[in-house]
């Protein structure tokens, strides 16, 4: 279980401003804000930005999404807010029932919304 996750962006205040549009599809919302940091959770916070040196690119955060309209919602305001395309929404090969959507953040980082269908008991 993942407990959060924080990454370093190279302007505050535009990528404040874009997580606020981009994570809201997915009932997401700011809940901590500070001179240079902001987290961003549902009940608590677990997903930070901050601006507390360069930004450095080191990986790829999955957010979980209700359902594939969320996907296709996150995708649209990331876009909307100025992320650039990295997978459109659709099934992904990875598992049956993985829809998912992934861009690229104000500062490259690659953030994706995935709905993973459930098992099927038999």
């Amino acid at each position: 279980m993942l407990d959060h996750v924080a990454i370093r962006v190279s302007d505050y205040g535009q990528a404040r401003a874009f997580y606020d549009l981009a994570l809201t599809p997915l009932g997401l919302r700011r809940l901590v804000t500070s001179d240079n940091s902001a987290g961003y959770g549902d009940q608590r916070p677990y997903f930070f930005i901050q601006q507390d040196g360069p930004a450095a690119i080191f990986g790829h955060v999955a957010f979980v999404a209700a359902d594939n309209a969320s996907v296709d919602a996150f995708y649209a305001a990331a876009l909307a807010a100025g992320a650039r395309d990295d997978e459109a929404p659709g099934l992904r090969p990875y598992a049956a029932g993985y829809y998912a959507a992934a861009v690229l953040d104000l500062d490259g980082y690659s953030i994706e919304a995935v709905r993973r269908a459930p098992a099927l008991s038999g």
